[in-house]
C-alpha cells in the first residue's frame, strides 16, 4: 500500500487502494484504422504491481493498443477496464480527468524543444495541480533525483544525450505520482550499454514507485530484464504470453521466430 504516497498526491482523486483485480482488463477489442484491422478480438490482464511487457512486430498493434488504454482511442467493439470502471463508456471530460492516474512516456522522450528540462516536467503539474511554484520546483527536483538525473533543470533537451532525454520523459511521466506507468519503445535508438541503463531504471521505478506498469518494446533483452510477463502481439491479437522463462521455452514457432530474430519462419511467410 502507497499510503503515504496518495496522501501526498498532488492532483485529483485516487484510486481505490482496494481497486479489483485485475486493474486493466482489454476484452474483446476491435479497432480498424485506414480500412485496415490492427486490433483482432484482443484480450488481455493486468494485475495490481504488474510489470507487463508488450512485443511484437511492427505494425501489429503495440502503441495502437497503449493508445487504447489511456483513452486516447476508443475499440469498435469491446471494453477497456480500467479499475472496475469502463473507460470506453466515460466523456471525453472524464476521460481527461481519469489519465491523471497514468503516467506515459513516449519514444525518444517526446519533449518541448522550446522549454528547459525543468518546464518540460512542470508542464503536467502546473496543467493539473494547484500547487505553489515553490512546490513544483520541490516535486521536479524529486523526480529528477528519482531518474538519477540531478541538477540538469536549467538545461534544453538538445544539449542532452538521448538516455538522458529518455530519463526526463521518465520523470515528466512520473510528477503527478500515477498509479499506471506505460512505456513505448523506451529503448529505441539507443547503444546497448544505455538501452539496459534504461531497462534498469524501469525496474527501479517500478519497484520504488510501487506502480503497474506496460510496456512495448522490439528490444527482446530489455523485455525479459523488466517484465513480469511478456505477450506477444501477432495480427492484433495475443498468441503468446508468460512469464520471460516461460515465453522463452515457447513451442510457438512464430515466438521463437521473434526472439531469435530469424528471417525464416512463419513471420516472413
Amino acid at each position: 500500500m502507497r499510503t503515504e504516497d496518495e496522501m501526498t498526491r498532488p492532483a485529483g482523486r485516487t484510486l481505490e487502494v482496494s481497486m479489483p483485480t485485475p486493474v486493466i482488463s482489454v476484452q474483446h477489442v476491435d479497432k480498424t484504422l485506414g480500412g485496415k484491422p490492427v486490433l483482432r478480438d484482443l484480450c488481455i490482464d493486468v494485475e495490481r504491481g504488474e510489470s507487463l511487457v508488450i512485443v511484437g512486430g511492427s505494425g501489429q498493434g503495440k502503441s495502437v493498443t497503449l493508445k487504447h488504454i489511456i483513452g486516447l482511442l476508443r475499440p469498435d467493439r469491446g471494453h477497456i477496464i480500467i479499475a472496475g470502471q469502463d473507460i470506453c463508456a466515460m466523456t471525453e471530460r472524464e476521460l481527461n480527468r481519469y489519465r491523471r492516474h497514468f503516467g506515459m512516456a513516449f519514444q525518444e522522450g517526446a519533449l518541448f524543444d522550446s522549454m528547459s528540462v525543468f518546464e518540460n516536467i512542470a508542464f503536467p503539474l502546473r496543467r493539473h495541480t494547484t500547487m505553489t511554484e515553490a512546490e513544483i520546483r520541490a516535486r521536479v527536483e524529486e523526480c529528477l533525483e528519482q531518474v538519477h538525473l540531478p541538477n540538469v533543470e536549467g538545461k534544453r533537451p538538445s544539449e542532452l544525450s538521448g538516455g538522458m532525454r529518455r530519463r526526463v520523459g521518465f520523470a515528466r511521466a512520473i510528477s503527478l505520482k500515477p498509479e499506471i506507468l506505460l512505456f513505448d519503445e523506451p529503448t529505441t535508438g539507443l547503444d546497448p550499454v544505455i538501452s539496459d541503463v534504461i531497462a534498469e531504471l524501469i525496474v527501479e521505478m517500478d519497484q520504488t514507485l510501487n506502480t503497474t506498469t506496460i510496456s512495448i518494446t522490439h528490444d527482446m533483452k530489455v523485455a525479459f530484464k523488466i517484465a513480469d510477463r511478456v505477450a506477444m502481439l501477432h495480427k492484433g491479437h495475443i498468441v503468446e504470453e508468460g512469464t520471460p522463462e516461460e515465453f522463452q521455452r515457447s513451442a510457438n514457432p512464430i515466438v521463437q521466430q521473434f526472439i531469435e530474430g530469424r528471417a525464416e519462419g512463419p513471420l516472413t511467410e
